[in-house]
């Protein structure tokens, strides 16, 4: 599974990187806004820092826009993800600019019908959203599971980027159900290293070690 890092913060995602724990980033204009930059600046910086993916999002609503946007987006670097809205423009631009050559991640996905579109449109990755569909009482990872059967039976090439990801469990169980990617903020990427018998086994060690007077120089 390959792990992005859903934020703008430039310092953790460089944290993460250097542990190898960075395959892609996503960010979007509220992730930019919350880092208080340019977003061309911010985006070109992060482009130079990891090597994989990085989602820059269009704020545009209507294609021909979309497409402008997209194109503007792309030229920052390489690797470059356009990140689009999955409304019937988005679809239109995903078309075009796929077909261009970029990469595509198709966003705010809330049914298996509208990842079923983003494939066809040719989508390099679609996101669907799981803590927002939890929110009101949705089984978000029932999501996930229809959209891997989905693509598995019809050998789409688009990759699942499992989204809205609010705890350990969203990425077991994405992990688990198949998802090609999850994007998920720097504190629950590092919150999986963390178990409570891990830090109560250490404690136990540390005191034997001290009792026994064992140093180690």
């Amino acid at each position: 599974m390959k792990f992005f890092v859903d934020t703008a913060d430039v310092p953790a995602i460089a944290e993460l990187n250097d542990l190898g724990m960075v395959d892609g980033v996503t960010t979007n204009p509220s992730l930019i806004k919350k880092s208080g930059r340019d977003i061309l600046e911010v985006t070109k910086e992060i482009c130079d820092l990891v090597a994989g993916p990085v989602s820059a999002e269009v704020i545009a609503t209507e294609a021909d826009a979309m497409i402008a946007e997209g194109r503007k987006l792309a030229d920052i670097a390489e690797n470059i993800a356009v990140k689009l809205p999955l409304t019937w423009d988005g679809l239109k631009a995903c078309k075009v600019l796929s077909d261009e050559g970029k990469m595509v991640n198709v966003t705010l996905c809330f049914s298996a019908n509208q990842a079923l579109l983003a494939a066809k449109a040719g989508a390099t990755f679609i996101s669907p959203f799981i803590g927002r569909l939890d929110d009101i009482n949705l089984d978000g990872m029932e999501l996930i599971e229809d959209i891997r059967t989905i693509y598995d039976n019809y050998a789409f090439e688009t990759e699942i980027l499992a989204a809205s990801i609010r705890s350990v469990n969203h990425v077991l169980d994405s992990a688990r159900i198949g998802a090609d990617v999850i994007t998920a903020p720097p504190e629950v990427i590092k919150k999986l290293a963390s178990h409570p018998l891990t830090d109560k086994g250490l404690a136990t060690f540390l005191e034997d070690a001290k009792a026994a007077g064992i140093k180690i120089v």
